[in-house]
């Protein structure tokens, strides 16, 4: 297969170019960072590294991985044609951009680098609400209310950057957080009882055991809204862990009714509810915070590294087999990107926790962190750049 070949294959579905790239940035930032800290490397990132940082992980790279899954979801709710080919590359062109523009703060104004790190969100927000207004599909407007948010967010980072405001660059991140955690329990909600109980039903072992209560759900995802109403607010420390003990109690709930212990055997599976219930222990975690005395950053990797990674590698190692075609097989050797994922989260608690030292078990996250997502590149690049097995568009 000719390299022009493959590159139009890339450009025939949003995953396939977003899902790479999401993995490539992931390495990257993570190899950059940590020379940043530990080795002394000159990253042009600006006057707060920190919250570049985390700017750089939730607005770039999980904006990279949510415009991978969602533009490709909607062609499902939607019945409307993916976006492709050149339309597809001017949306990663810009998001890349804002990428680069981030890499050089020190160079640019950072007016400028707003306008072109918020070019990808607008552009992305804007596709998504023309195909659900085309299509009628009311259903799903509260996930571009979501984009929305998020999109404000990070322009509220961006402000702080321009303004030198810290407490600008705070707000924009604790939004960032709680926004793309509303959105996983949006999406977690769908898919996995959803897989779950079809590859029990497939497997003849009682797909009906899989539970999902509407009310439940609701009431789940309202009350992570009000997280976000109460932390936005700078309500007292006692009212906002209330409400993520809330959250908590009925997150778990959820995720016990789903059973995913029944769904062991399979990879695949088990994956999106260990990556659940990593966003789950970060609501206790945060509960407990204010009355245990334990560092914030404890709850927010839990979020981070252990729910968001997760669960970003369980989605791309997914959808990538099933909309190339593929069987719903890890390829050899691709169990151990959720071990990696896994042994990151477990480091990068024991250094927020104060149990190893910071040094050395930031450098040994890191390192499983860029094992997991560079497995990612190497196993998945041949399956992204190659055309569906079954021969159908896509």
């Amino acid at each position: 297969m000719t390299l022009t070949t493959r590159l139009k294959t890339l450009l025939a579905y949003p995953f396939r170019l977003f899902f790479l790239l999401a993995a490539l940035y992931a390495v990257a930032i993570l190899i950059g960072w940590l020379g940043f800290l530990l080795g002394g490397w000159p990253l042009p990132i600006g006057f707060s590294p920190f919250k570049w940082h985390s700017h750089e992980m939730l607005y770039g790279f999980v904006g990279a991985a949510i415009a991978g899954f969602l533009l490709t979801a909607i062609t499902n709710w939607t019945g409307c044609p993916p976006l492709r080919g050149k339309g597809l590359a001017l949306l990663a062109a810009v998001w890349l951009v804002g990428r680069v523009a981030f890499w050089n703060l020190h160079l640019l104004p950072p007016t400028l680098v707003a306008l072109l790190d918020l070019a990808f969100w607008a552009l992305m927000l804007a596709y998504v609400m023309r195909v659900l207004i085309v299509s009628r599909n009311l259903r799903n407007v509260p996930i571009a209310g979501v984009l929305l948010l998020l999109s404000a967010g990070n322009g509220l980072m961006h402000w702080g950057f321009i303004t030198g405001n810290t407490g600008l660059l705070r707000l924009g991140q604790s939004w960032g957080l709680d926004l793309v955690m509303l959105l996983m329990a949006i999406i977690g909600g769908r898919i996995i009882p959803a897989f779950s109980r079809n590859w029990l039903v497939k497997h003849g072992t009682g797909g009906q055991t899989i539970q999902q209560h509407p009310r439940l759900d609701q009431a789940g995802l309202l009350v992570i809204l009000l997280l976000i109403i109460t932390s936005t607010a700078g309500l007292n420390n006692a009212i906002i862990s209330a409400v993520a003990f809330t959250a908590a109690v009925l997150h778990t709930a959820r995720l016990y009714l789903w059973r995913g212990w029944r769904c062991t055997r399979e990879p695949l599976l088990w994956v999106l509810h260990v990556g659940y219930l990593w966003l789950v222990l970060s609501l206790w975690l945060r509960a407990a915070t204010p009355w245990l005395e334990l560092p914030a950053s404890l709850w927010q990797h839990t979020l981070t590294v252990g729910g968001m990674g997760t669960l970003i590698l369980a989605v791309m190692t997914r959808v990538s087999l099933g909309h190339t075609g593929r069987p719903m097989t890890l390829p050899r050797g691709g169990v151990w990107i959720y071990v990696s994922i896994s042994g990151a989260t477990f480091l990068r608690l024991l250094v927020a926790a104060g149990i190893l030292p910071f040094s050395l078990g930031l450098t040994a996250t890191a390192s499983l962190w860029v094992i997991a997502f560079g497995l990612f590149v190497l196993l998945y690049t041949p399956i992204l750049t190659a055309p569906r097995l079954d021969g159908r568009p896509g």
